[in-house]
């Protein structure tokens, strides 16, 4: 079709011309609707490709730089000022006590309180790859997602093999519906299999887009892995039951919100298992797939 060989900009100016004079207004609205939100879409999803593909050719650039022959080792680091500084403060002790809050608020899901904890970590350590990753994961939550693909694509570029940040690429990719690139994003980095707390996530993040695609038996199999991975992750017992009611299975849906309430009821994610139990015993269902839980 010759559609397909527009660039999105040429889509752009067919679309825009034809809302300054729309030869149907009343019949062609919807359609133009589906349009405009499809191009959209595209161009979210190329955006964020592309900057995940930059981080790749970053890759490529460092694979080349070791080819003998290549480029000369890098200058030395300056001197030691007097007193040992250097001219920029990296006081990684103290900033690892900050990663250690900041983590911790993210388990519980105080983003805000993690992303202040993150910030301060990285003022004492600049381009900290932990800190800037989980400062991203802290913004994401809060849907802040530009802020923290910002600071994922960073990171990125420094080490194309982090396997935080690749994940957390793909849940933005997933919370913009672009399941595909979210897809392809979690599975690298399964692949990477290193950093234990992004395989739990990469599990995780996965039950989360076979739900939204409504493949509830995928869905329960990343669920489940999530848990024997990590066993306190509350937040997949109440997307596993989720996951069992919608495909039938109601008697194991509310056996596993028990579960998630019994493995913390004080965790804001057990007491939403809590919630939601009691509501489906009174005769109500969980959030629809697709709906803000």
């Amino acid at each position: 079709m010759a559609e397909d060989r527009l660039t999105l900009r040429d889509r752009f100016a067919v679309l825009e011309a034809r809302l300054v004079a729309p030869a149907d207004p009343t019949g062609d609205r919807d359609a133009l609707k589906a349009e405009i939100v499809a191009l959209y879409k595209e161009i979210d999803a190329e955006l964020v490709g592309l900057g995940v593909l930059k981080a790749d050719v970053k890759r490529l650039v460092e694979r080349w730089k070791a080819l003998p022959g290549g480029a000369p080792a890098p200058a030395p680091a300056p001197a030691p000022r007097a007193g040992g500084a250097t001219g920029v403060v990296n006081d990684h002790l103290n900033a690892s006590s900050f990663i250690e809050k900041g983590w911790s608020r993210i388990s519980a899901g105080d983003y805000e309180g993690a992303e202040r904890m993150l910030n301060r970590a990285l003022e004492l350590s600049p381009d900290d790859a932990e800190s800037e990753s989980l400062l991203g994961w802290a913004q994401m939550h809060q849907e802040k997602y530009d802020d923290a693909l910002l600071h994922f694509q960073r990171v990125l570029l420094r080490e194309p093999s982090n396997a935080l940040a690749r994940i957390n690429v793909g849940y933005i990719c997933l919370k913009k519906r672009i399941f595909g690139e979210a897809i392809e994003h979690l599975s690298r980095a399964l692949r990477m299999d290193g950093d234990r707390k992004a395989m739990l996530y990469a599990h995780f993040y996965l039950g989360l887009v076979y739900l939204e695609r409504e493949m509830y038996d995928d869905a329960e199999l990343f669920f489940r892995k999530a848990l024997e991975l990590g066993p306190n992750l509350i937040e997949a017992y109440y997307e596993l039951g989720r996951a069992l009611w919608f495909s039938g299975a109601r008697a194991r849906a509310l056996a596993a919100w028990r579960d998630g309430r019994a493995a913390n009821k004080f965790n804001p994610w057990g007491k939403r298992c809590a919630e939601l139990l009691a509501t489906v015993e009174a005769g109500g269902a969980p959030p629809a797939v697709g709906a803000v839980a």
